[in-house]
Formats: structure tokens, C-alpha cells, sequence
């Protein structure tokens, strides 16, 4: 029996890649058949990185040597009393690339925090940041993010008029699906996020980000284009969902479902009264 050739680094790349392979997490590969202990390389000289790959790349605090990763119970409850000593949007984004209680924050490039403006009366909810958004650091960037800018111009609104945000702040490795313990971990973050924007509408995109954020097991076929109330605490926002744009990618045919979705948004924002300066 004649045996398949060996396949080609083309392939294999192409192969890694429909499997979502998609970042190295070392600079080298390791073997992990072999029976000795794995050690890591040692370099005798610092290298010295190129000016723009420190540019893409935040920095990230080494983990401390011996130190163990919480329990996802004691991340869950250091995430909320972080989150709740934030006074300020900037005060909560520098406790987030402080916050060691997710193991997303070591395979990501960078925290991916928010994009628009703070002081707008439409916020915007995703799941968490893909390939892109993790390089640029910010949110809905790429395909899905020239889609979405599409949609608010249709509504005659941009970056500028809204706030965007996600419910997972770090990129899971190969864009895999968020574990409902990376979830919990995350959602006083953007709980407390929402509470300082201060919306008065948030709209939430694709079927985690609802679930999550509006608290509800419905999926997002019955949840869309319906309004609901999202209690921070101290007010109430009113609330509604739709199809996040990386799925209109792949279903344009529920554009026209979006299409009414926004309508509704756009005609709430015109029926709100004007807002006082302080």
C-alpha cells in the first residue's frame, strides 16, 4: 500500500487556518511527545522588537513566579469588587489591564476596552473582539466592522454618536467560543461599563451578547427587534437586540429583520427629549 505523500507547509498552513489555528502563542513549536521535561529557551541576549510590533503590542505584566490562577468562583468575585471601585470609565479600563483573574488576558495581543463616544445616548454590545480587533485594539473592526458602520450610516448615525463596547474584553484564542466561566469572569466589567456610559438605549448584537447581557435563554430569533428594560442598579435603559454583523456576513437574508430593528432604534433616539448640560 502506497502511503499519501507528505503534505505541503501550504497545506498544513491552510489546514491550521480552517481550524481556527490562527496565532502562535510561542516563538517556537514544542514538542510534546517527548518524554523529557519541557523547558523553555533561554536567551543570553534581550532581543530587541521592532518599534511597530511594540506599537501592536500592549505590554503585559509577566505572571508571578509560583503564583497559582484563582478559582473561577474568587475571579468572579475580584472582577465585581474591581469593577465596582471604578468611578471613571479610564479608572475601570486601567483596572481591567491590571485584572489577572482571566486566563484570556494571557493570549491576547491587548485588552480591547471600547471605541465612540462616552457621553452617547446609544450603546452598542458585542460578544468579544476576533483577529482584528485584537491587533487594533479596538472593537468591530474588519468585515464585521465596516458592516456595522454601514448600519448606524443608515440610521444616520457614526462612531462619533455611539459607544461600542463588548462583553468579553480579550480575544479567545483562535475566536473560539467564550466558556460561560470566561463570561461570568467578564460580566461586571461591562455591567459596570454600561452603568458609567449611562445609555439611554443599549443594543445588543448577536445571540451571546443578549443572553448574556439581558439576562434571558431565549435566542436571538425571539429575542430581536423587542424591547426591554436593562436595570443598572440606580436607572433603568431600555434595551433591545439584533443580529450581530459577522452572522449578517453569512446570512445577509436577515438584513432586512436588522433593517426594522435599527428603524425602531433611530425612531426612539428621535422621540427622546434633549439633554440638559450640567
Amino acid at each position: 500500500m502506497t502511503p499519501e505523500p507528505a503534505p505541503s507547509l501550504r497545506q498544513l498552513l491552510a489546514f491550521y487556518l480552517d481550524a481556527g489555528v490562527d496565532c502562535a502563542l510561542n516563538d517556537e513549536p514544542v514538542n510534546r511527545l517527548l518524554d523529557e521535561e519541557i523547558v523553555a529557551p533561554v536567551q543570553t541576549e534581550p532581543r530587541e522588537a521592532p518599534a511597530r510590533e511594540e506599537r501592536r503590542r500592549a505590554p503585559s505584566p509577566a505572571p508571578r513566579p509560583g503564583a497559582t490562577p484563582p478559582s473561577p468562583e474568587a475571579a468572579i468575585v475580584s472582577a465585581r469588587e474591581a469593577a465596582a471601585t471604578a468611578p471613571t470609565l479610564d479608572a475601570l479600563r486601567a483596572l481591567m489591564e491590571q485584572f489577572d483573574g482571566c486566563a484570556l488576558r494571557a493570549t491576547a495581543t491587548r485588552l480591547v476596552f471600547a471605541d465612540g463616544n462616552p457621553q452617547a445616548r446609544l450603546m452598542l454590545v458585542g460578544e468579544a473582539p476576533g483577529r482584528d480587533e485584537d491587533i487594533e485594539g479596538r472593537p468591530f473592526v474588519g468585515r464585521s466592522g465596516k458592516l456595522l458602520d454601514l448600519m448606524l450610516a443608515a440610521i444616520g448615525l457614526d462612531r462619533s454618536k455611539v459607544y461600542i463596547a463588548n462583553v468579553i474584553p480579550w480575544r479567545p484564542p483562535g475566536n473560539r467560543t467564550p466558556t460561560p466561566q470566561e463570561i461570568q469572569i467578564c460580566l461586571p466589567f461591562i455591567q459596570r461599563q454600561v452603568e458609567l456610559v449611562n445609555p439611554d438605549i443599549v443594543m445588543t448584537l448577536g445571540n451571546p451578547a443578549t443572553q448574556t447581557l439581558l439576562q434571558t435563554r431565549e435566542g436571538i430569533m425571539k429575542s430581536r427587534g423587542r424591547w426591554t428594560d436593562y436595570n443598572t442598579g440606580t436607572r433603568t435603559i431600555r434595551a433591545i437586540a439584533t443580529f450581530h454583523p459577522a452572522y449578517l456576513l453569512r446570512s445577509p437574508a436577515y438584513k432586512r429583520m436588522t433593517w426594522m430593528d435599527l428603524r425602531a432604534v433611530a425612531q426612539a433616539l428621535e422621540a427622546l427629549p434633549a439633554r440638559t448640560a450640567n
